[in-house]
């Protein structure tokens, strides 16, 4: 076995453990800093692999289902960049757990060494395997501030719906191998005519599931319900993670499954994918406006961006009824500046939330006097996530829209998919922007509240360095987008 493929994962594990190890001698009032430590780990081991990159072909059997290819390593760098991001995030929140600083850090590097599993997957068992890695970690730092009764809620919430998850993800990939007799991705590729009798329909039922399981990780409709009560309860880094690492996690296992399975069940997918892409929309959108809560309002914003991003997949049978790539680019664009977006948004809401306040959206009233940076990054972020130009997010949807005008065959589904999702665009300009308006002309939840008259914020200079970090990138991205479309093609090399 050639330990250097994995030697990302094995820096990761070790970091963790150091973590571990180093806590049983640092006193209470320094476990604060364990957080930016992992941090600076992870950046040295991004560092080394952006400058040192070991690439594998997928074909190469140096470790039988693993795979470090292009693909694999573009999705290790988006989670190492987030793990990084939400560390920072975690060492200003450890004064809010009350046990437990090291084992939170540990347990979000351990996090991440799943989806970097996940983003190397070719075969069923290592996709299990990194999915409940990933999944089980996030059962634990849902519910790990045990004093609120709401994060205790939200991880047993998440703990019944995700076990339901991988019940039916492990019996979906247990009716595929009872037919086709393999555990390799590449086994859904064989055409429809090898099988007999009822063997199809037994197969198309275990892709089914197997879709559902992954469908949850990405909170598409209908297994979207756990996430915003899940984003709500857990702990502000815990709900960032969440949202980018866990959903970007399923997104590259459905690129690969769904580029192996395009063609032979094609009768399948395409009229399927249309219509759940358009639910997913539609949901995300509507249910969002309504909210008061600001991590209840990303979450849904988190369904409608899962749409979204199923709007490349889409895109995948052009209209010759080959499959296409076009789609690919868009969708793993769009993951680098949702990052930037979704990240900037959580690191404000940690900074100005609190335990007696909560997370109304009437926290944010004064923001704009009380800490103009916060304001205006969070400003940048919401402006993004909305698709506004010249942010990175207005070029996500653009190219994502496009690839399903320029490539997808026509039908009611295609077009009723475009429609909503144009209208899905139009409606997160009203939630979205409702908080801007609180940032800016909000005044507060009650009438005798005065924003002017709270102090101002005092952010810690590693926040200050996060929040400029992401608003540079969701600007640079959005205006400058050549070097980041490049590193997609050049990791979509493995689908051509």
């Amino acid at each position: 076995m050639n330990l250097q493929l994995v030697s990302l994962e094995i820096a990761v594990v070790l970091i963790g453990l150091l973590v571990l190890l180093v806590d049983l001698w640092t006193p209470r009032e320094g476990k604060r800093s364990l957080g930016q430590i992992a941090a600076l780990g992870l950046l040295l081991v991004l560092a080394q692999s952006i400058h040192f990159p070991f690439v594998q072909g997928v074909d190469d059997g140096a470790i039988p289902g693993f795979a470090l290819d292009p693909l694999a390593r573009f999705f290790k760098h988006i989670f190492i960049a987030a793990a990084i991001f939400v560390l920072v995030m975690a060492a200003d929140f450890a004064g809010r757990l009350r046990t437990g600083v090291a084992e939170f850090s540990a347990l979000v590097l351990f996090a991440l060494v799943g989806m970097m599993f996940a983003a190397s997957a070719t075969t069923f068992p290592m996709l299990f395997v990194a999915v409940e890695l990933i999944t089980i970690t996030f059962y634990v730092l849902t519910s790990f501030q045990r004093h609120r009764e709401r994060s205790l809620e939200a991880g047993i919430k998440y703990l019944i719906l995700g076990a339901a998850a991988s019940a039916m993800m492990v019996y979906g990939i247990a009716l595929i191998y009872g037919v086709t007799g393999s555990m390799d991705f590449s086994a859904l590729a064989r055409p429809a005519a090898d099988f007999e009798g009822g063997q199809l329909q037994i197969l198309h039922l275990g892709l089914l599931l197997l879709l559902a399981g992954l469908g949850f990780k990405i909170a598409a409709f209908p297994f979207q319900i756990w996430a915003p009560d899940v984003y709500e309860g857990a702990p502000a880094p815990v709900t960032a993670f969440l949202s980018i690492g866990s959903k970007s996690a399923g997104i590259v296992l459905l690129l690969r499954i769904l580029h192996e399975a395009g063609t032979a069940h094609a009768e399948l997918l395409w009229p399927l994918l249309p219509w759940l892409a358009a639910a997913t929309i539609a949901y995300g959108s509507l249910c969002a406006l309504r909210q008061r809560n600001l991590k209840r309002l990303l979450g849904y914003a988190s369904i409608a961006s899962a749409g979204y991003l199923l709007l490349g997949f889409v895109a995948l049978q052009s209209g010759n009824g080959n499959l296409s790539t076009d789609g690919y680019n868009a969708i793993l664009y769009y993951l680098a500046g949702y990052l930037f977006a979704v990240i900037a948004a959580f690191v404000v809401i940690c900074q100005i939330s609190t335990e007696e306040e909560g997370e109304d959206l009437s926290i944010l009233a004064g923001l704009h006097r009380r800490s103009p940076l916060m304001a205006g990054v969070l400003t940048l972020s919401i402006i993004s996530l909305a698709g506004i130009p010249p942010l990175a997010g207005f070029l996500g949807k653009f190219l994502l829209l496009k690839s399903v005008i320029d490539g997808a065959a026509t039908g009611l589904p295609y077009v009723t998919l475009i429609t909503i999702a144009i209208i899905g665009v139009i409606v997160s300009l009203y939630y979205y922007f409702g908080i801007i308006r609180e940032i800016y002309w909000s005044t507060g939840l009650r009438p005798d509240d005065t924003p002017e008259d709270k102090p101002p914020f005092e952010v810690p200079l590693a926040i200050k360095a996060s929040l400029v970090a992401c608003a540079m990138a969701l600007v640079f991205i959005g205006i400058y987008p050549e070097p980041v479309l490049a590193l997609t093609y050049e990791a979509l090399e493995v689908f051509r």
